[in-house]
């Protein structure tokens, strides 16, 4: 090899970044949906924020209504936004024909975030996430080129879906986050709040108390995407969400519904994070505890927390 040509490698060595990310491979397009749509595994799910869109405005044709509450959680649980069990959500999938060979395409009009937690939970519960599609742009995405329709899909054959026990490294309950507010700024954890800033400085309701869990960051999950678009942003921009978030730490994250907090989980695992979970029950739980400890303001500490 010539001097001139090993130059030339040792500059691009050291001027292409460390680690080139790839968006994730289970976004796909209304290109590639268009394509499959008629592929007899495929299943297609729609996760619309008001669920009832799904007649009223219409859905993409063989699509599946998804009631985001009711389906996505632990409906006999007083926090609704608890993850449901793995039997209540086998069920849900058996009486939408879904099986472990089928390939699912998950859609919302939310940007992706609806989509987030069925996504959660199929992994969660040892479905092959190779077989996991979500549509990027959503509605929009498939709408702008596409038919919609409101006549509603007939039902599936129910399946003999068999779950995993869930994986247990996903997620986290209220004794490890309020060890981890016991420890204060000396806890090696990093808890995310994926909430809007108001929300999570305390000027919306949305629980009983106010504010945010002690010692919790705000990054809001939902700024790595476009809101025209309902698409991702590049990842050098999700990237930069959470530039300061080392990436040798556990991380935990929480938002209201559950919602927010999974896009963040997406987010964050395909950039490379390795220890990430989800706190099961999130701000609906903790904020409607009344003796638990919350702050205020856009601070992760304040008051007799800020110690």
């Amino acid at each position: 090899m010539n001097n001139k040509l090993t130059l030339l490698l040792l500059v691009a060595v050291l001027v292409l970044p460390a680690q080139v990310l790839a968006e994730p491979d289970y976004l796909v397009d209304s290109d590639w949906l268009s394509e499959h749509i008629d592929d007899d595994n495929l299943v297609i799910l729609e996760v619309r924020y008001h669920p009832h869109r799904y007649h009223s405005i219409g859905h993409i044709p063989g699509a599946i209504q998804v009631k985001r509450f009711k389906d996505l959680a632990d409906d006999k649980s007083l926090t609704v936004t608890r993850f449901p069990s793995r039997e209540q959500f086998q069920e849900t999938l058996s009486e939408w024909g879904v099986s472990m060979d089928s390939t699912i395409v998950i859609y919302d009009d939310t940007r992706t975030v609806t989509s987030a937690r069925l996504w959660v939970l199929l992994k969660l519960y040892g479905f092959p996430m190779n077989q996991v599609k979500v549509l990027n742009g959503g509605t929009i995405a498939w709408s702008a080129f596409e038919e919609i329709t409101q006549e509603a899909t007939p039902p599936r054959k129910p399946s003999n879906i068999k779950l995993k026990p869930a994986d247990t490294s996903m997620y986290v309950e209220f004794p490890e986050v309020y060890d981890h507010v016991s420890m204060g700024k000396l806890s090696g954890i990093v808890l995310i709040d994926a909430r809007p800033t108001e929300r999570y400085a305390g000027g919306s309701h949305h629980g009983v108390a106010e504010g945010h869990i002690p010692g919790a960051i705000n990054i809001i999950s939902m700024e790595g995407t476009d809101g025209q678009s309902q698409t991702w942003l590049p990842d050098e921009d999700v990237a930069a969400l959470y530039k300061d978030i080392p990436k040798d730490k556990t991380i935990y994250v929480y938002c209201d519904d559950g919602f927010r907090m999974s896009l963040a989980y997406q987010q964050l695992t395909h950039l490379g994070y390795q220890d990430v979970r989800l706190y099961n029950g999130g701000w609906s739980q903790w904020g409607n505890w009344l003796d638990l400890p919350t702050v205020t303001g856009d601070k992760p500490f304040a008051g007799d927390f800020d110690l």
